[in-house]
């Protein structure tokens, strides 16, 4: 009788859906590679986006695409064992990168799972 093995599923998170193809054709099919399609969250426009009532902390706000993309990423790394976030090098990967840990988090789904920072310089 065969063991029973798990498939292992690693998340890949890009910016952009062109990066997520491109870079989903050469990783096997233990990998499924997601785009944020930028940025998951900002500050609200009006109201101020810091709660003084609540040690300083920050207030965020998703718009309808970004809500559908953060479903999409938590549902993805529900079966995940391993989360790479490979926004780009930049201070606005770095920030989108950020946002989706802390959303993540926020959902306590990085319970149990490797995540990794990686960047990609070329493809």
């Amino acid at each position: 009788q065969e063991p029973d093995t798990k498939n292992v599923m690693n998340l890949v998170i890009v910016e952009s859906p062109a990066k997520a193809k491109t870079i989903n054709k050469y990783l096997g099919d233990d990998y499924k590679v997601l785009a944020s399609f930028g940025h998951i969250r900002d500050l609200p426009s009006k109201d101020g986006s810091v709660d003084t009532d609540n040690d300083f902390a920050m207030v965020w706000e998703t718009d309808g695409r970004s809500d559908k993309q953060i479903k999409e990423i938590a549902s993805a790394a529900r079966d995940s064992d391993t989360i790479y976030l490979a926004t780009d090098p930049d201070r606005e990967g770095e920030a989108i990168s950020w946002h989706i840990l802390e959303v993540l988090e926020q959902k306590k789904l990085l319970r149990g799972r490797d995540v990794h920072r990686v960047v990609f310089h070329e493809i």
